[in-house]
């Protein structure tokens, strides 16, 4: 009896000792998956700090953009005015509204953090099932509005450009239109050729090309203003992960 009653006493010692180690284990692995998921979500927290920093200057941009594509719409109606006989032909307003449609520039987009996220391959990381919708469809609308610039920059290289530049003195037109946009601190009030703008104005091809500025700048407009919702939306969401946080 007393040998059994001491084997008992070690088999129950030796099983508390087991349920220790055991409990000591899982303590230390649910230390280690709580403190590798804090480290997970600061770097998440990070990326959507970044992320929000660059939607806020492409709504910038945007914002910038529209004002100037609706200045192209308002002038290339004015041209096609010239052309349809409904206003009269004035050099300088010609020259002006010419010039606000045939300079532009693309979009700049602004997603330095993202492509990051991406090439790193912790787009993963990012909890927010809506969030990473978001962010992916924003990206193919900056693809298409990436198609459009392309494509009105084909119509003006074969529609505009080349008669533009055949028939002009660019030299002189440019100076003309720096004069006006700076309020007359820059450039020089040239005297423009009216009988080169009427030379223009007969042109057929010439007249299409604004026409198809029209077009495309109202797609482009659509497609900034599409972007507009859907970066302050996006914009919300990830303010909203960061409260939640503090």
């Amino acid at each position: 009896m007393l040998t059994e009653n001491k084997f008992s006493k070690y088999f129950i010692y030796a099983i508390g000792e087991i349920v220790l180690v055991v409990l000591g284990i899982l303590i230390a692995l649910a230390i280690n998956n709580n403190n590798g998921e804090r480290k997970t979500r600061i770097k998440e927290l990070n990326y959507l700090s970044g992320i929000k920093s660059d939607l806020n200057l492409n709504l910038i941009e945007l914002k910038t953009y529209i004002t100037t594509r609706e200045t192209s719409v308002s002038s290339a109606e004015t041209i096609l005015d010239f052309f349809n006989n409904k206003k009269e032909v004035i050099p300088d307003e010609f020259n002006l509204n010419n010039l606000n449609v045939q300079i532009w520039y693309p979009l700049k987009k602004n997603d330095n953090t993202y492509q990051e996220l991406i090439n790193s391959g912790n787009l993963a990381i990012i909890s927010n099932d809506l969030i990473k919708d978001i962010l992916i469809n924003s990206q193919l609308g900056y693809k298409q509005i990436s198609f459009l610039e392309t494509h009105m920059q084909y119509d003006f290289e074969n529609y505009i450009y080349p008669i533009y530049f055949s028939t002009t003195d660019l030299e002189s037109d440019i100076s003309n239109y720096t004069f006006q946009v700076s309020n007359g601190t820059d450039g020089a009030k040239t005297e423009l050729s009216k009988e080169k703008i009427e030379l223009l104005l007969k042109n057929q091809t010439f007249k299409n090309g604004f026409v198809l500025s029209i077009f495309n700048n109202k797609q482009l407009l659509t497609e900034y203003e599409n972007m507009i919702l859907m970066t302050e939306k996006l914009i919300d969401l990830i303010d909203s992960e960061l409260i939640i946080n503090k």
